[in-house]
């Protein structure tokens, strides 16, 4: 099967990367992990930064036959690129226009959730911008922009004051935000691969929580996997993230993010379907604890596109 699937994936292949969101940066990371990755094992790989206006004659004339989606954010997990290499009939990794773009949207994405009695944080949504009364939640809680990843544009509320401030800051990266309760707890994070559960992840932050800073700087947070917690409670959170993967219709591979409360249970945060892959990132990090190393990760990855 494996030698099928590589004969399938023996024309050009394009690592689109890069991009125009506010992930740009961490997505060049990633994409440029994918082009080492696949090109160690022999593949015909070229990284393609999709910031150009035309971008379906960016990826036309490249003359790719095959995409690595590697774009996070804006234009690469919203569905809006998956839409453009289906009119192009361009095969590409991970999920398809519709679970990307609900994926991408928070509000639509705990809504789904809630009507397969999947455990997700109390919140709402609001429009950016707008002076507005809270409801119903207590210090802290989160507030975040509605249609964004990497914590970007996150923060935590301690109290009145940082109320509008943090409105203002999640304004910046989208129209609407979502004020959340915040949770207390280990924070897990459960890889899908060939939509099967990797082990779980704990991740313990320097910083009073998981923000950008503390994903993405070597040293501010410490990876603990398998997660120390006990083996039901482990094999419950890795239940959880496989029926979001399903609920949200996601396909072969996503990373699902929970807070393991005391009383709920694993609570899903988000599901995201193009999990960052640089040194960093987490699912190169349960992929390896059951012997996958970073370049057969990038093949399975690159084997969902067929």
């Amino acid at each position: 099967m494996t030698q099928m699937k590589k004969t399938a994936i023996a024309e050009p292949i394009g690592v689109l990367c890069g991009g125009f969101s506010a992930e740009r940066e961490i997505s060049l990371r990633s994409g440029q992990g994918v082009f080492h990755g696949l090109g160690d094992l022999g593949y015909n790989v070229q990284c393609i930064d999709v910031q150009s206006a035309d971008c379906a004659g960016l990826i036309r004339n490249s003359g790719v036959r095959t995409a690595f989606v590697a774009l996070h954010g804006i234009f690469g997990e919203d569905g809006a690129v998956q839409t453009l290499l289906d009119a192009l009939r361009i095969p590409y990794t991970g999920s398809r226009a519709p679970a990307s773009q609900l994926c991408m949207d928070k509000q639509k994405t705990k809504e789904r959730l809630i009507a397969e009695k999947i455990p997700v944080p109390r919140g709402y949504t609001l429009p950016a911008g707008r002076p507005a009364a809270l409801d119903g939640l207590s210090f802290p809680f989160v507030v975040k922009p509605l249609r964004q990843g990497s914590s970007i544009g996150m923060t935590l509320v301690e109290n009145a004051a940082g109320w509008v401030p943090a409105l203002n800051e999640a304004g910046r990266f989208d129209d609407s935000v979502l004020c959340e309760e915040y949770l207390t707890g280990p924070e897990l994070t459960v890889g899908i691969l060939d939509d099967a559960p990797l082990p779980v992840i704990q991740v313990v932050p320097q910083r009073r929580f998981y923000d950008t800073t503390a994903k993405y700087t070597p040293g501010m947070t410490q990876v603990l996997v398998p997660a120390p917690i006990e083996g039901k409670l482990a094999a419950q959170a890795q239940t959880v993230a496989l029926k979001a993967h399903q609920a949200l219709g996601c396909r072969s591979f996503s990373r699902v993010d929970m807070i393991l409360t005391q009383h709920r249970g694993p609570v899903v945060l988000e599901v995201n379907t193009v999990p960052g892959l640089t040194a960093t990132s987490l699912l190169p990090k349960a992929a390896a604890a059951v012997g996958i190393s970073f370049s057969r990760l990038c093949e399975r990855l690159l084997f969902s596109a067929v």
